[in-house]
């Protein structure tokens, strides 16, 4: 009997898709606050904090997509459908956001374009994330072991309100990051706005708690029932003690707790999800093992993942711990 790669396989795109969104994300809402700071010394600081490790970020996005098409390939071929135009758009917010950090310090460079570049496709791509998040969450419908819906199922009022949660979260994590990494005016007014952001994800996560279950009969049965419910209670718990510890954090000037905290929300959102979706990978009706290629293909590979991962979580954990600290105004980025 060959052994089961299907849980380690969900583990590892698991990991892919939470260090995406926990690393782009800070990135991402650095470039959603550049809407509400017109200082160009401040901006050029805020592109400064991120632009060593913010290609190297979507690295990840890579591995879960990949990972995804290689491992789990019904999945993918329910999903993309699906979700074609809010992929289309977050590609395009993504290429536009890194051809501004090319462009806009180059000499003679309309930095304004470039500016509105940043911003937009980093709004844009986050949007979009939290559609394709939301379409997820409410399934896909299927005939047989395709697509049956259309290419417009996207727009919908939950997709477009996790779209708009994302925004708002990204918003939290971008401006903690900059309160960790700027100082002066500028890091005054990142706890203000990590203040304002922190409220706005707690009602989106409030609503999208009390949405889910009174639409889905099966989220509402693994929360609700027992003993599950008692299984589960410490993870919206954990959540509330992790938005206080933010809050307290910010009034008292911590720097790298909010930041953390933060991360941490995300961590526990997103296990949230997993409770209430697993085993699915194409809710409501494909679970991993139905998706799932062959045996001899997971173990091919695995090897190479095996090989790839810890390579991957050794540079991200190298390339932070290099770019420490504060960033200065003369660090600017020129390009490769």
């Amino acid at each position: 009997m060959s052994l089961d790669l299907v849980p380690l396989w969900a583990l590892i795109l698991s990991l892919a898709v939470l260090m995406y969104v926990l690393l782009d994300g800070f990135d991402l809402g650095v470039g959603i606050l550049f809407f509400f700071r017109k200082d160009a010394e401040e901006r050029d600081l805020m592109v400064a904090s991120v632009a060593p490790i913010w290609d190297f970020n979507e690295t990840w996005l890579v591995l879960g997509g990949g990972g995804l098409l290689a491992v789990f390939p019904l999945a993918f071929a329910v999903i993309m459908p699906a979700v074609y135009f809010p992929i289309l758009v977050m590609l395009l917010g993504l290429l536009f956001r890194g051809v501004a950090f090319e462009f806009r310090h180059v000499p003679q460079a309309r930095r304004a374009v470039w500016d509105r570049s940043f911003a937009y496709g980093s709004l844009l791509a986050t949007f979009a994330q939290g559609v394709v998040l939301g379409n997820f969450i409410e399934g896909f419908p299927v005939k047989g072991r395709a697509f049956s819906g259309t290419s417009w199922d996207w727009i919908g009022p939950f997709p477009l309100l996790t779209g708009a949660g994302l925004v708002v979260g990204y918003t939290l994590l971008g401006a903690t990051w900059l309160y960790m990494k700027t100082e002066g005016a500028l890091q005054e007014w990142t706890r203000t706005m990590a203040q304002r952001a922190l409220l706005g994800i707690l009602a989106f996560i409030l609503m999208v708690s009390v949405w889910t279950p009174l639409t889905n009969e099966r989220i509402a049965a693994r929360w609700f029932t027992l003993p599950n419910f008692f299984y589960f209670a410490p993870v919206p718990l954990l959540t509330v003690v992790l938005a206080w510890l933010i809050w307290q954090s910010l009034r008292r000037g911590r720097e790298v707790v909010p930041f953390l905290a933060s991360m941490g929300l995300f961590f526990l959102s997103f296990t949230e999800l997993i409770i209430s979706l697993w085993p699915y990978v194409a809710p409501p009706s494909i679970t991993l093992w139905d998706a799932a290629t062959a045996p001899m293909s997971q173990q091919f590979l695995m090897v190479g993942t095996m090989f790839l991962l810890p390579v991957i979580l050794l540079y991200v954990f190298w390339s932070y711990w290099v770019f420490r600290g504060k960033v200065k105004a003369d660090a600017g980025y020129h390009g490769p």
